[in-house]
């Protein structure tokens, strides 16, 4: 896959340290098919009984933000169960990209539970920030956190989703943020998994690195995402720090060794320089997602873990990972 746009951008980036160029995260490549774009019913209809029989949809539901455009693929009989599937830092606009890197619609084409795939966010770390970004003229504020457990779950409920029999699943800054709205927000989350998340901010090094790949990622400034360094929002929002929140959730936690594996076949001296960014990538993640494991170890909060040994930070080993999640959230969810 293509990690970046333009190579000299990114060699330029070098100068930022490699611990900075270890969270740029890769850029979705491809066109999702889409169907025309539906307008959300008002907040305030009545729940339906059911949800639709299979198919895909594309919603816009009404946020602090503005209308959000969702992608849905509906349970095949109907349930009420849902999957959220988070995009990476490089989110794009057009289309959430488990629904055109991956064949996630597939997997799960022929299993009761409905995938919600919200387009958008990029640099978002899906949550509530601040202010708007001042470096790039964003001219709304994000209010991930708020739209994903509050106004979409209510759009959904119309539509027969239940609010309380959801998983939540997510790759690199998705994966962090996934356990971070499953962790808040219990009532709505039954399932969480991290795929080559980032699950311990407050490490050495790591706000100054996620700083510089907001930048690189669209020229945002974390200040209006979080505050500070030294805001308690930075501890809010950190996995290692709220993980005894996680007690009694099914988790499904993976990171790869960072090898090159069997998805890996650069070409050329920008294929080269995009593998390598990815192996890095994922060694960071592995080095924290096994920091986390000892962690909830510690707290005797049981998980599921996967450590693949070759593997970097692209999106085929992220489909061969939900695959592997996928009984756990069925059972989870109680939707096969």
């Amino acid at each position: 896959m293509r990690l970046v746009p333009r190579l000299s951008q990114r060699l330029r980036s070098r100068v930022l340290g490699t611990a900075a160029a270890a969270l740029v995260l890769p850029v979705a490549a491809g066109v999702a098919g889409t169907t025309a774009a539906v307008a959300a019913p008002a907040q305030s209809a009545p729940i339906a009984h059911s949800a639709p029989a299979g198919g895909f949809e594309e919603v816009f539901v009404d946020s602090d933000m503005g209308p959000i455009k969702v992608q849905i693929q509906w349970a095949a009989r109907g349930g009420d169960a849902a999957l959220y599937l988070l995009d990476g830092l490089r989110a794009r606009d057009d289309a959430n990209a488990w629904t055109f890197e991956t064949n996630a619609l597939t997997q799960f084409a022929n299993d009761n539970v409905s995938l919600i795939m919200p387009v958008g966010g990029e640099s978002s770390f899906y949550t509530d920030w601040y202010s708007p970004s001042n470096l790039n003229g964003q001219d709304v504020t994000y209010k991930w956190e708020t739209f994903l457990t509050q106004q979409l779950p209510e759009y959904l409920a119309t539509r027969g989703v239940s609010p309380n029999n959801n998983g939540i699943l997510g790759l690199s800054m998705g994966g962090s943020a996934a356990l971070t709205l499953a962790a808040y927000h219990r009532d709505q989350f039954k399932f969480a998994s991290s795929l080559s998340g980032y699950l311990n901010l407050s490490a050495p090094g790591m706000r100054e690195a996620i700083r510089v790949a907001m930048l690189d990622a669209g020229r945002y400034n974390v200040d209006s995402m979080w505050g500070p360094p030294w805001s308690p929002a930075w501890l809010r929002n950190d996995p290692f720090v709220f993980a005894p929140k996680l007690e009694g959730l099914s988790l499904y936690i993976s990171a790869a060794s960072g090898l090159p594996g069997q998805h890996d076949n650069p070409k050329g001296l920008t294929g080269f320089y995009n593998t390598g960014n990815a192996m890095g990538l994922e060694a960071l993640s592995l080095v924290q997602t096994r920091a986390f494991q000892v962690k909830l170890a510690t707290l005797g909060i049981d998980a599921s873990f996967d450590f693949p040994a070759r593997g970097t930070h692209a999106w085929k080993y992220w489909e061969d990972q939900l695959w592997k999640a996928r009984p756990q959230i069925l059972d989870a969810l109680n939707a096969h």
